[in-house]
């Protein structure tokens, strides 16, 4: 019972962060299970079977709100769903103890790169984005291996490229349910998907957390949520490979 309490805390923050500045929630939960303790591949498996309910509730609001762009989302979600597949497969095939301190590693960059954002200056927007299907690839690639990244790595790209920040979060968070499922399959022929009480607890934080997350976004500067969670991700990354190499 308290395992599965503290797998709905980490479910409940990582929504929060995610419902309030639209990225992060996979970055965050992954960081947390990994400083736990909890190997790589079945943190990602983890995370993203519960994301599969997440995104999925996400991205129906965002379509219904009409914040999704069609041609965005399948050029990002065909791509993004095969190097999802490919990452889980990947992930699944090593041990590990060897990869623990690559992916705490790549979690420290995407927290660092979560800090630039908030400090950063704001880039136009209205314009097309060009860079896409191998920005979809890559971005599903890496959220597999690492447990997250979707959210920090297309949502920040798509935005740097000048595109409407309202269709490239509709988008991005739409194409995520067809990118984790793919992930959640993949890991599930794989490695299976045993640990049910973390996707479980996962699953009930983020549900409870939704419209508390809601409230967050509308009442609290994004800039100061991605600045609270770039300097968590980075934190438990360094305790992470602090552990591994002392």
């Amino acid at each position: 019972m308290d395992d599965i309490l503290f797998y709905v805390i980490v479910g409940f923050l990582a929504q929060m962060i995610d419902g309030a500045i639209g990225m992060a929630y996979g970055v965050t939960a992954t960081s947390v299970l990994l400083s736990a303790g909890v190997p790589p591949a079945t943190a990602s498996a983890c995370v993203h079977a519960a994301e599969t309910v997440t995104t999925a509730a996400s991205g129906t609001a965002h379509w219904k709100l009409g914040n999704v762009d069609r041609k965005l989302l399948w050029r990002l979600a065909v791509p993004g769903a095969i190097g999802g597949a490919i990452g889980a497969y990947v992930l699944s095939e090593f041990p590990g103890d060897t990869l623990k301190p690559f992916i705490a590693a790549y979690l420290l960059i995407l927290g660092l790169v979560i800090i630039w954002k908030a400090i950063g200056a704001r880039q136009r927007d209205g314009v097309e984005p060009r860079t896409v299907a191998p920005l979809g690839f890559f971005g599903g690639l890496l959220d597999a291996i690492g447990g997250g990244g979707w959210g920090p790595i297309v949502t920040s790209s798509l935005l740097g490229q000048g595109a409407t920040p309202r269709y490239a979060i509709g988008s991005v968070n739409l194409a995520e349910f067809f990118v984790t499922l793919t992930i959640s399959a993949t890991f599930f022929v794989t490695i299976g998907l045993s640990l049910w009480p973390i996707i479980l607890g996962l699953i009930i934080g983020g549900v409870i957390a939704a419209p508390f997350a809601a409230l967050a976004a509308k009442h609290i500067p994004a800039k100061v949520l991605m600045l609270a969670v770039g300097c968590v991700v980075v934190l438990l990354s360094m305790h992470t490979i602090y552990r591994v190499f002392i």
